[in-house]
């Protein structure tokens, strides 16, 4: 009987187990190709998400210049032209000239200056006043318990509400019976009432965030209360006071109306005020004129600039998170 011979390869391996699998592994090679081509494949797509992207951030970052220059716009102009004298700024209105006129800040500031120096004792005044009456009844609504708390401290926050025009007569009428016009008091003491207000309603939601387990520790430790309050609350809501300090020197800095009607004394002008009574004298002196509006903005930014990050802590912790 003829016999019929058999493939080597066909032949099964004298080890091997009846239930393994004859089919052959896959080979690495085989696998790496077909990753190199799925990634390969899907490289277009990430590179349209990629550049759809980058598209965005140009758009937004576009944008976003473009209303920063807008808003710089007027400060930059002030700037370049308070170096000009009325020649230059007629002939060259947008452009920057040459040569410079740095006479023109020597005549502002001998203008200027007596209204920044009163700008700086009523801010300084309505600061000191507005903290210490504004820390202290914060401190109370936030940290003690007594009948009628959330209603008094309620009309307090009613008061943010009521327009200031409405007690413009009455408040000078109290002006005039005190006989305190024309003199630096009267500019003071509306700032230190009007701050107080809106301090108080900024700390006390500021200081009831701040957890009651560090003050009762400290009464443990046998501090009383004028104790917890100068040691631990004071600097703990640093942030929220240096935002209460900023938005009064703003006010103080913004206050046109009120200077205007209650100062007739050139000396006790404030900046909006006496810069309104300089333009008057200085109508044909364009230099001199945004020379004096640049001094004037100084103060300002270099408090925005040095002390923003407490001013945006402040709002965030007393409004944006209050409770």
């Amino acid at each position: 009987m003829p016999l019929r011979e058999e493939s080597p390869d066909a032949s099964p391996s004298p080890n091997a187990s009846p239930d393994m699998d004859p089919s052959p592994s896959p080979s690495p090679f085989t696998d790496a190709g077909v990753g190199v081509g799925a990634r390969t494949a899907s490289r277009p797509g990430a590179r349209n998400r990629v550049s759809r992207t980058r598209r965005t951030d140009l758009v937004v970052g576009g944008l976003l210049s473009l209303l920063a220059f807008v808003g710089l716009f007027p400060y930059l102009f002030m700037f370049v032209a308070s170096f000009k004298d009325n020649e230059q700024f007629y002939a060259s209105y947008w452009t920057p000239t040459w040569p410079v006129h740095l006479g023109n800040y020597a005549v502002a500031w001998e203008k200027v200056s007596p209204y920044l120096f009163t700008s700086f004792v009523v801010a300084g005044l309505a600061i000191a006043g507005a903290l210490v009456l504004a820390t202290a009844a914060a401190h109370v609504f936030a940290r003690f318990r007594f009948p009628g708390r959330n209603v008094l401290f309620g009309l307090v926050a009613a008061l943010l509400m009521v327009p200031s025009i409405t007690s413009l007569i009455p408040l000078f009428i109290l002006m005039r019976d005190l006989e305190i016009l024309d003199t630096r008091l009267v500019l003071i003491i509306p700032h230190i009432t009007g701050n107080t207000v809106f301090g108080i309603v900024v700390m006390r939601t500021y200081m009831a965030q701040l957890p009651e387990e560090i003050f009762e520790a400290a009464r443990v430790d046998g501090a009383g209360g004028i104790r917890v309050f100068v040691s631990l609350m004071l600097p703990l809501a640093r942030p929220v006071i240096g935002t209460v300090a900023l938005v009064t020197v703003l006010g103080v800095w913004n206050d046109y109306f009120w200077p205007l009607l209650t100062v007739q004394t050139d000396e006790f002008r404030t900046i909006p005020a006496g810069l309104a009574f300089f333009a008057n004298q200085n109508a044909q002196q364009w230099g001199p004129l945004f020379a004096g509006y640049a001094l004037a903005s100084l103060p300002l930014l270099l408090l925005f600039t040095f002390l923003s990050k407490w001013f945006l802590a402040g709002i965030q912790g007393g409004i944006v998170s209050g409770k």
